[in-house]
Formats: structure tokens, sequence, C-alpha cells
């Protein structure tokens, strides 16, 4: 018993450090954000705001900032919906039918979220470019599918495995058509599925630059991301107070929304982890 209760206290203490760790960046780029700029510019640190000041989110708050928020909620919300409707009916057709080439198109998936984002960043250039989908929210919404999918429809397939059938079949007795057993019964039994893979596009396609800095070339189309890049180039002089009150304000809505469905993440997860 004691040695149990010393590992376990050794394994409580290396995860209060990690987790330490882990929340140092967050909490300084907070605090940082309410610093007056003297604090902020000080050669000796300061581990608490003691001159709490607004006039760095005052700084932040410029209308292109709202302009560029609103670009990336398009973005990520069209993201979310396209590919929870496609991933839907794909890990459907995996998971209840049998047809030639299913085992192919599941490795197919599997090997897709293999693949380096950085490798396909020219291709797919060239590829948008022929489509005249440069410059467009059109086109990066097109590019985030392509690696939201595969993550979603593997996450839902594995997640509608763990249904029994017969649910469906009692549903199709009942004179419930097939389209109707899958909205009324398969929905609302993988919902938390659904909020899991919603959750991680969601946030894959907030935080996303590399692909948006490239595809999107005029500051018409730019995301929040490429504005919070932008406030820090070009300048001798970086106004890090704004950066940190801009990088917090751009947290809020992850955090938020992380917090609402955080209950149904973890089920989803784990519940579609089961079997497939």
């Amino acid at each position: 018993m004691r040695r149990k209760r010393s590992a376990r206290t050794g394994w409580n203490i290396v995860g209060i450090g990690v987790f330490l760790v882990m929340v140092f960046p967050v909490y300084w780029m907070i605090a940082t954000a309410f610093k007056s700029d003297n604090q902020i510019n000080s050669y000796t640190p300061t581990w608490f705001p003691t001159q709490l000041t607004l006039q760095h989110f005052r700084a932040a708050l410029t209308p292109a900032f709202w302009s560029d928020v609103g670009n990336s909620l398009i973005v990520v919300l069209g993201t979310v919906v396209i590919a929870l409707v496609l991933s839907f009916f794909a890990a459907a057709a995996l998971a209840r039918y049998r047809f030639g080439g299913r085992k192919l198109v599941i490795v197919l998936v599997i090997g897709i979220q293999m693949l380096p984002q950085t490798g396909l960043l020219i291709p797919l250039f060239v590829l948008l470019s022929r489509y005249h989908e440069v410059n467009k929210l059109s086109g990066l919404v097109l590019v985030y599918l392509t690696f939201a999918l595969p993550f979603c429809v593997w996450t839902l397939r594995g997640f509608m495995i763990a249904i029994p059938e017969e649910l469906e079949e009692a549903a199709m007795v009942d004179g419930a058509s097939r389209l109707g057993a899958f909205v009324r019964i398969l929905l609302p039994l993988i919902a938390p599925g659904l909020v899991a893979t919603s959750v991680f596009t969601f946030i894959t396609s907030w935080n996303e630059f590399l692909f948006a800095y490239t595809l999107l070339g005029t500051g018409h189309t730019y995301t929040i991301t490429i504005w919070l890049a932008e406030l820090t180039g070009g300048q001798r002089a970086i106004d890090w107070g704004a950066v940190m009150a801009a990088s917090t304000m751009i947290s809020i809505p992850v955090v938020v929304f992380f917090l609402l469905v955080q209950r149904r993440i973890a089920y989803g997860l784990t519940a579609g982890a089961v079997k497939g």
C-alpha cells in the first residue's frame, strides 16, 4: 500500500509539473496583455501585472480585426458543416455496407492522415489556381476539408461500428426507410462523435496559418491568423502588448467552444475508438 501511495504521489507531482509547464505560456500571454508598456519592456520580468491596463485591447480591436474574424468564422463554419455532412454519409457507407474496395478505401483514409501537410502545399496551390480558387475563402475551405475529412470519417466509422445494426433494422421493420433510419436512429446515437469531430475541425481550421497565408494573397480575404502575423511583421518595434491582447481574444472562441462540449468530446472519442 505504501508503494502504491508513493507511486501515485510521484505521478501526481509529475502530472502537476507537466500541467504547469503547459499552462505557463497561456498565463504569460494573458498577463502580458494587461501589463503596461513599462512592465513589458522592462529588463526585469514581472510575474504579475501590477498596473492593469486595457490599452492593448483597444489597440488590437481595429476594423481589420473584426473583418478577419468574420472571414475566419466563414471558413471554419463552412469547413465544419461540410465535413460533418460528408463524413457522416461516408462513415455510414464504410460501416454498414459491403462493397468492392471498401478495405482499400479504409486504408487510404488512414494513409491520407499520415501525409505531411506541408508536402501538399504546392500541389494544392497549383490545383486551386487552375480552377481560380486562389485568394478566395471557398478555396481555403476546400483545402481544410482535405485534412478534416479523413479524421472525421475514421472517427465516425469507429463510432458507428459500435452501434448495433439491429436498431436500424427494427426501425425499418416499423416502416422507416433506410434514410429515415439513419436520420432518426443512427444520427442521435452518434451525436457525441459528431461533436468530437466538429471540435477537431473547428480548432484545426481556426488556428491554421500556413495554407491561409499561402492561398490568401489579398487583405480582403485574410483570416485572423494572418492578421496576427501581419501585426508582428514589418515593424522595427513590435507592440507585444497588442500582440498578446489579440492572441488572448483569438483564443477565447476556441476555449469557450471546448468548455461547452468537453464532456461529449471525451465520450465521443472513447466510444468511437472501441471497435474498428
